[in-house]
């Protein structure tokens, strides 16, 4: 494959989630259209985020290249007339408000989209694990019936999700905010 030439390079290794959108957001915001940004990361969420974020915000994602541990994602910036606000999932729910409604054994279908590893070290008992990049082609594993309340480390990988849920026809879903980040109920590791 050919060099890729970037015009900014940005380097967001050791960052996760949502540094690395923060970051590439705020970089984005000094080009001109048409530039190329490239982001470092080593952040294995940050591949799903990228994708995710320049889908929502109309800004175009090229591609991404492993360099060992690290990421290179490459964005271009889109003219103003391609350019759309990020749209935020309306439908919220709060760490304390699924405690609830699992303490009192609702039905309802927990989804984690956090990577794997993050899963591994840490999840809300009885989740399903699909991390957000695989999420559009496993759909046929949930049921667009069920309720269902989304959870990543903070919510923004979960909003992400519950719009690409919403988008297939998903109409019980919550984004559950801040997320594992702050999550004092149970806990299971794998």
């Amino acid at each position: 494959m050919a060099e890729i030439s970037a015009n900014v390079t940005l380097d967001c290794k050791g960052l996760s989630c949502p540094m690395p959108i923060v970051r590439t957001k705020k970089a984005m915001d000094q080009l001109e259209a048409g530039q190329v940004i490239e982001v470092l990361a080593t952040d294995r969420g940050s591949l799903a985020d990228m994708q995710g974020w320049a889908k929502n915000t109309g800004h175009q994602y090229l591609g991404t290249l492993e360099d060992g541990e690290v990421l290179k994602h490459y964005l271009r910036k889109s003219r103003p007339e391609e350019l759309k606000e990020a749209a935020n999932y309306p439908h919220i729910a709060t760490n304390e408000e699924l405690q609830s409604k699992l303490a009192a054994s609702m039905d309802l279908v927990v989804l984690d989209v956090r990577e794997p590893a993050e899963y591994a070290f840490g999840h809300i008992p009885g989740a399903v694990s699909i991390p957000l990049g695989d999420l559009e082609d496993r759909l046929s594993e949930l049921d667009p019936e069920d309720s269902i309340h989304v959870v990543c480390r903070t919510g923004s990988r979960s909003d992400l999700a519950c719009q690409l849920l919403a988008e297939h026809g998903f109409q019980h879903v919550s984004n559950v905010v801040p997320g594992m980040s702050a999550w004092t109920g149970p806990i299971e590791n794998q």
